[in-house]
C-alpha cells in the first residue's frame, strides 16, 4: 500500500524500452496443432517433488479459415495440460469440441456472432436480431468433483476427459443447472469451509443480466454435490468477470457500466462493444452473507474504476473486509472496426493493484493503491483464498512505470512491501502465474509458480519454473514446448497426475 515501506529487490533493469509490439503481435497467431508429447527440451532440472497437473484455457484459433475474428476473447478454447511426477513432464493441448466448433470447423467459416465484435461475413443484415452466441469453452478449466470442466461464463460448462482433454459435451453439474444456465469462470476455492466442518468447498456464481441484475451463488462439496444456492437481485445492468470470498462472504465489484443492445440487435457490432463506463457513477461493491440463514446483503460505494480481476479477500477482528482487486481508471473499450492487435499501449492506463477495505461498522469504503506497476492475473497460495495472507505473484510490465504488455511476474510482500520481479524481456511475454505450494513447504511462499510464456525469438512457448521464495534468481527449469500457445486466459492445479 501506499503507506507500506517499498523495498525493490530485482534481478532485471527496469527502464529501457523492452518489446516490440510485433514481437506481441505474433503471440495472438492461430494455433491448430493438438499434441501430445513427453518434454525433454529442458533447461534447468525440473523438481522431483513437483506432482501434479497444470491444465490452462485460452482462445487458440484467433481466425476462422483465415478470416480473423474481432477480437480474442471470442476464441475457441484450447486446453492446454502439463503434468509433472518424478522430475518429468508430460505434455497435451486440445480444442473443446463445442458445437459451434464442430459446425464452423465443417463449414470453413464464421457461422456465430462473437460477444466483442466477432461478426458473420454478410454485414449488418446478415447479423440482425441473430442473437445465437457460441458457447467458446475458453476462460478457465477446473477439475472438481472428479470431473475436468472448460468454463465460460457467459453458458455451461463443458466436461473434457482429464487424461485425453477429449471433450465429453455439456455438463449440467448433475442436474444444478437448467439447460442455458450460465456457470461463471472464476469459481473459488474455499480451502475450509466453516459451514462445512472444515472441509474444502468450491464457491462460484452466475449472472443474468438486464434491467435488474440476478446474482446466483453456488456452493459445490469435494464431490461435486450442491451444498447451497442463494439467489438476489441488485439494481442496473451489471458486468461482473470475477467476485472475491471470504469464510462469511461473497464479494462482487458493480462496475459503473451501461449497456446499449440496440447496435447489437441490429446486427452493428458485438454486445461488448455496446458496454460503455460511466466515469461520473460509483463502483458499487455488493456483499452476500454465504450463510443462507443471513438473508440480507450491503451494498457499498466507492470512486468509479472498472474491475475485472480480485487478488483476494479478508476479513480483520475489528469488523472490516479487505479487498485486493486489479482496477483500471476506465473500461478498457472494445472499440469498432478496429484491431486489437494494434494497442498503443503508453495511451491506456495500466491495471494496479487496490485495497478497498470496507468498515462494516462506520459503513465506510477506503481505497488505497498497493501497487502502482503494470499489472494482471494476481496468484496466491491456495490455503490464504479468503484468508489474510502475506504474498502475492502477479504477471506484470517490465518497467516500473506506464502501461505495457505483461512480460514479468511480479512477487509482493504485503507485510513489508517488499517486491522481486522475475522478467522474460525483451522476447517473452507471460501469462497468469499458479502457486503451487512444496509438499513440506515451511513458509506461505515456498512453492513453485508455474507460468507459461510466449519466446517471441523463437515462436513457440515455454513453460517457466520458479521458486516462489527467490524470483530474482534463475527459474529452476524452462521447458521448451515444440510450437506456441497462443495468449492464455486462466488455468488451476490439481495434484492428480493423468498421464503417468
Amino acid at each position: 500500500m501506499q503507506n507500506l515501506p517499498t523495498k525493490e529487490h530485482f534481478s532485471v533493469p527496469t527502464t529501457e524500452q523492452n518489446y516490440q509490439l510485433q514481437d506481441w503481435q505474433k503471440g495472438y497467431e492461430s494455433q491448430r496443432q493438438e499434441s501430445a508429447y513427453w518434454l525433454e527440451d529442458i533447461e534447468g532440472e525440473i523438481p522431483k517433488d513437483l506432482q501434479g497437473t497444470l491444465f490452462r484455457n485460452g482462445p487458440g484459433l484467433l481466425d476462422i479459415n483465415g478470416r480473423e475474428i474481432a477480437h480474442p476473447f471470442d476464441g475457441d478454447g484450447l486446453i492446454c495440460a502439463i503434468t509433472f511426477k518424478g522430475g518429468r513432464a508430460y505434455f497435451r493441448n486440445r480444442f473443446v469440441r463445442t458445437a459451434g466448433f464442430i459446425k464452423e470447423q465443417k463449414a470453413g467459416k464464421i457461422l456465430y456472432r462473437g460477444v466483442f465484435g466477432t461478426q458473420k461475413p454478410g454485414g449488418w443484415w446478415a447479423n440482425a436480431f441473430d442473437f445465437k452466441i457460441k458457447n467458446i469453452a475458453n476462460t478457465n478449466v477446473i477439475y472438481w468433483g472428479e470431473k475436468l470442466l472448460a468454463l465460460w461464463e457467459a453458458a455451461e460448462p463443458h466436461s473434457l476427459n482429464p487424461a485425453t482433454l477429449e471433450t465429453f459435451g455439456l455438463d449440467y453439474l448433475d442436474s444444478i443447472l437448467a439447460p442455458g444456465d450460465p456457470f461463471a469462470a472464476h469459481p473459488k476455492i474455499d480451502p475450509s469451509c466453516q459451514m462445512d466442518n472444515g472441509a474444502p468447498c468450491l464457491v462460484n456464481f452466475a449472472i443474468k443480466p438486464g434491467f435488474s441484475t440476478t446474482i446466483i451463488v453456488y456452493e459445490l462439496a469435494p464431490d461435486g454435490q450442491l451444498l447451497r444456492r442463494r439467489e438476489h437481485q441488485v439494481p442496473g445492468f451489471a458486468f461482473i468477470h470475477d467476485f472475491a470470498i471470504t469464510p462469511n462472504y461473497c464479494i462482487f465489484f458493480q462496475n459503473p457500466v451501461k449497456f446499449n443492445p440496440i447496435p447489437f440487435a441490429l446486427g452493428f457490432q458485438g454486445a461488448g462493444e455496446g458496454v460503455e463506463f460511466q466515469p461520473k457513477q460509483p463502483t458499487k461493491i455488493v456483499v452476500i452473507p454465504r450463510n443462507p440463514s443471513q438473508k440480507s446483503i450491503q451494498i457499498w460505494e466507492t470512486k468509479a474504476g472498472f474491475v475485472f480481476h480480485h487478488a483476494n479477500a479478508f476479513e480483520t477482528e475489528d469488523n472490516r473486509i479487505c479487498i485486493d482487486s486489479i482496477c483500471y481508471e476506465s473500461f478498457p473499450k472494445v472499440e469498432e472496426n478496429t484491431s486489437y492487435k494494434e494497442v498503443e499501449f503508453d495511451l491506456l492506463s495500466p491495471g494496479q493493484l487496490w485495497r478497498f477495505t470496507l468498515d462494516l461498522k462506520a459503513e465506510r469504503v477506503k481505497r488505497e493503491l498497493v501497487e502502482s506497476r503494470c499489472c494482471e492475473f494476481p496468484a496466491l497460495h491456495p490455503e490464504k483464498v479468503g484468508r489474510t495472507y502475506q504474498y502475492l505473484f502477479l504477471g506484470a510490465a517490465h518497467q516500473a512505470t506506464g502501461n505495457a504488455p505483461l512480460q514479468a511476474i511480479l512477487k509482493l510482500n504485503l507485510t513489508t512491501g517488499e517486491r522481486q520481479l522475475w522478467s522474460a524481456a525483451p522476447k517473452g511475454y507471460v501469462n497468469e502465474p499458479i502457486f503451487v505450494p512444496k509438499p513440506n513447504a515451511i513458509s506461505e511462499d515456498d512453492g513453485w509458480v508455474l507460468t507459461m510464456v510466449y519466446d517471441a525469438s523463437h515462436h513457440r512457448s515455454d513453460l517457466v519454473i520458479l521458486d516462489g521464495r527467490d524470483l530474482n534468481g534463475q527459474p529452476v527449469a524452462k521447458l521448451h514446448l515444440k510450437y506456441h500457445i497462443p495468449y492464455g486466459l486462466h488455468g488451476s492445479w490439481t495434484p492428480q497426475c493423468f498421464n503417468f
